[in-house]
């Protein structure tokens, strides 16, 4: 049972964008950044929702290294493609602008991609791919992030945690959405277990020496400094498939950086010569592809539904009662969480009230 006091998601959403807007964030651009965070907690991915509100975005935008009022300027145009230069803006409007344009393009051929370049954090991956699916598109995305995880057989962070994404529509109450990252788990969850006093579980992180390591809190300093390193999906070797994940985030890192000739790996460490923070410009790419194009939406959506109902009525272990498919947890987590609101720790608590008390708002929580 969570008993974590729970926020509504209006108090909680007007907070977030009452708060970008107070930090330079045009108002239009604050509503798409708080409801990209919101959708995070509705679907109980806790790792990139109110959790990050004040240390990804917040903090970065007060220490200069992320820019308010974004800048989307379109380098280069095709009926089919772009490419996007963000400028260091706020990753989450780049990304739903750049999405859109995707959309917008399989709308009127079938199919449309858009890189982009000089991006920042943006927020959960599947957002994005649900805005393709709920047009009755498949959405994919994906992008690089600040070196974290090592290569198989090695115990240096080079690759991001790389999420490769996709979201297709069904003909169930919600789509199929498949959103992780290509490591076992990402930088965001060991913060959420730091700010939880939790350890982080074994086989998930690796020193120098090869050896696992479990502090959440010397785990998040180390990374920072390179000290440490996320195992990529399947582990560092070879035995359970690490090669896998490995390979999948070297196919991110390309994608989301050799299309638009952008920053890659350590080039993406936020760390100047002198220690100082600097901009991380990571890279994303969003895909579109219309199943109305192929053999019609209606068939592409039962179909899928089929695949889905199949899957989980098949035989279960000993003691499961039940097989589940890719979205279906995170909108579970919804119907739960649509009256009752986000619930909150006091890692986050505290964040959210030391934001409130610097930027001066009116606002009281039921924590309080």
């Amino acid at each position: 049972m969570d008993n974590r006091p729970f926020v509504s998601w209006e108090l909680i959403g007007n907070f977030m964008r009452d708060s970008f807007v107070k930090m330079g964030v045009p108002e239009e651009d604050a509503a798409i950044c708080a409801d990209v965070l919101m959708e995070s907690d509705r679907r109980g991915i806790e790792s990139h929702g109110c959790n990050r509100f004040k240390s990804i975005y917040i903090d970065r935008i007060k220490a200069g290294i992320q820019q308010p009022v974004t800048e989307f300027e379109v380098l280069k145009e095709t009926p089919t493609t772009a490419v996007v230069d963000g400028h260091n803006g706020m990753g989450m409007v780049i990304s739903y602008k750049a999405m859109n344009m995707a959309i917008e393009k399989a709308a009127k051929f079938g199919m449309g991609m858009v890189a982009v370049r000089n991006s920042t954090h943006y927020g959960i991956a599947g957002y994005y791919a649900s805005m393709a699916a709920k047009r009755d598109m498949i959405g994919i995305t994906g992008t690089n992030a600040r070196p974290s995880v090592a290569p198989t057989f090695g115990v240096e962070n080079m690759l991001g945690t790389n999420p490769l994404t996709v979201g297709m529509p069904t003909d169930e109450e919600f789509p199929f959405v498949l959103d992780c990252a290509t490591s076992i788990t990402q930088r965001g969850r060991i913060e959420y277990y730091a700010r939880s006093g939790l350890e982080t579980p074994e086989g998930v992180v690796v020193g120098p020496d090869g050896q696992y390591l479990t502090d959440s809190q010397l785990i998040l300093s180390q990374l920072s400094k390179g000290e440490a390193s996320l195992a990529p999906l399947g582990g560092i070797g070879e035995e359970l498939g690490g090669y896998k994940g490995y390979g999948y985030a070297a196919v991110v890192e390309i994608l989301s950086s050799a299309l638009q000739a952008g920053s890659y790996m350590k080039m993406l460490s936020g760390i100047g010569p002198d220690g100082e923070k600097t901009p991380i410009p990571i890279g994303h790419f969003f895909m579109a592809m219309d199943t109305e194009a192929f053999m019609g939406a209606d068939s592409f959506r039962k179909t899928a539904g089929d695949i889905l109902r199949q899957l989980r009525s098949s035989k279960k272990v000993p003691g499961q009662d039940r097989i589940y498919t890719a979205g279906e947890k995170e909108y579970l987590s919804w119907l739960d969480r649509k009256e009752k609101g986000v619930p909150l720790g006091e890692g986050v608590q505290k964040d959210l009230m030391e934001v409130r008390d610097e930027l001066q708002l009116p606002y009281r929580f039921p924590f309080e």
